[in-house]
């Protein structure tokens, strides 16, 4: 049997590239924030155990106040983020359950995730250790230089990545424990295990599984909404 998941919730971001003051995961899609829309897919999901949210420090009341309703199961923890997503995740995962087996690391901007994906991420982390979600890139890529193409790449092997990502979790804590002994810092925990030597499974994503960083994101969430 799978065992039940702990759900780490990076949001400690103010989302600068949307404008405006408000951190983009209080702006609303629908009649709900996008953090509310991200968290209901978790919190309706049976084997969620708990969700550790890390929030920007000038937001910890606000966000323990929209999450205050979903008291209960899963257990909702609220942390101060850091200056970085790896130290929000890292703060996140301090707070989570210390018996936790499996944890599932998820932007607090991707609201449009399935529990279908939910549960092949939590299967193959139960199984392989770690594993992400990603799609196949198809468009040409090429390396850029001071506006100047300096080669193109081959696409076959490229992967557009996504979340959630789920991992055994001492094997987390380990990477997360390293990268900071060796002062790295990645751009997703999936690089992090990567470092440790310990292979990284991928499952399909979903094209709709998308982060939303920019006004036009933002403005197709809601026609979607």
């Amino acid at each position: 049997m799978t065992p039940d998941v702990v759900v780490l919730i990076p949001a400690g971001g103010v989302g600068l590239r949307l404008g405006g003051r408000t951190p983009k995961q209080f702006l609303r899609i629908g009649e709900a924030t996008i953090l509310a829309t991200t968290l209901r897919h978790f919190t309706r999901h049976p084997a969620v155990r708990a969700i550790v949210i890390a929030a920007p420090a000038a937001h910890l009341a606000r966000t323990r106040q929209a999450t205050a309703r979903l008291r209960g199961r899963p257990e909702v923890k609220v942390v101060e983020g850091g200056a970085t997503r790896q130290e929000s995740v890292w703060r996140a995962l301090q707070a989570a359950p210390s018996d936790a087996e499996i944890v599932l690391v998820h932007d607090a901007v991707r609201p449009f995730i399935t529990r279908a994906l939910i549960d092949a991420i939590r299967t193959a982390a139960a199984a392989h250790g770690a594993v992400l979600c990603a799609l196949p890139i198809v468009e040409t890529v090429k390396r850029v230089v001071d506006g100047v193409v300096e080669s193109t790449l081959d696409r076959s092997a490229l992967w557009a990545v996504q979340t959630p990502q789920g991992f055994r979790a001492p094997l987390l804590r380990e990477a997360h424990e390293k990268a900071r002994r060796d002062g790295i810092v990645g751009t997703d925990d999936a690089m992090l295990v990567e470092r440790l030597g310990h292979p990284v499974r991928v499952v399909p994503g979903l094209a709709e599984n998308v982060k939303i960083t920019t006004p036009a994101d933002l403005r197709t969430a809601r026609r979607r909404h």
